[in-house]
């Protein structure tokens, strides 16, 4: 295993459905050098048969392999590219992450209603449209994300990952567990 690079960075991109998460992930992914993507949907669809754990406990595995992956990359030296909707996960995250000295970029994406619309329509998912509103206020509402939301209403993905990498106010400031 490597040496662990002090300048690793995990970019953690959140917002409802129709927003760009996966579009700016890519691109995101395309620009950064030595990283890795961890797409959360393809992990949250692993589970498989009739019988399966409720909702709240996919989606609680979900970001405990979310974090295990996160954690095995950082460790063999990449950066990581996190593209899931994130709730109430943010603290979590940072504190489980905190012993490995990296940065974390935290951006929640936005978007109009109407380019919601036009976004789902055009990918045949009009019926994710309530859930994807639903998250919209939610996550526009909650306090702790107001200085990481990101309108991408009339922005390009190229112009979203340029300013993902380069405005500080996406930086979140991780604290040592002690």
């Amino acid at each position: 295993m490597q040496e662990i690079s002090r300048n690793n960075v995990i970019y953690l991109l959140s917002g409802p459905l129709g927003v760009g998460k996966s579009t700016a992930s890519r691109e995101l992914a395309r620009t950064v050098e030595q990283c890795v993507l961890i797409e959360g949907d393809n992990i949250l669809h692993m589970f498989k048969g009739d019988s399966q754990p409720t909702w709240e406990e996919r989606l609680s595995l979900t970001w405990k392999n979310i974090l295990a992956l996160t954690r095995n990359f950082i460790q063999h030296n990449l950066n990581v590219i996190i593209d899931f909707v994130v709730e109430d996960e943010l603290d979590w995250i940072c504190n489980q992450i905190s012993d490995l000295n990296v940065r974390v970029k935290y951006v929640v994406l936005r978007a109009d209603k109407e380019k919601l619309v036009e976004r789902l329509t055009l990918r045949g998912d009009i019926n994710s449209l309530e859930r994807s509103l639903f998250l919209l206020n939610k996550m526009e509402m909650s306090s702790s994300n107001n200085s990481y939301i990101y309108d991408t209403t009339f922005k390009q993905p190229a112009e979203i990952v340029e300013e993902i990498i380069n405005d500080p106010r996406f930086k979140v400031s991780i604290v040592a567990s002690s």
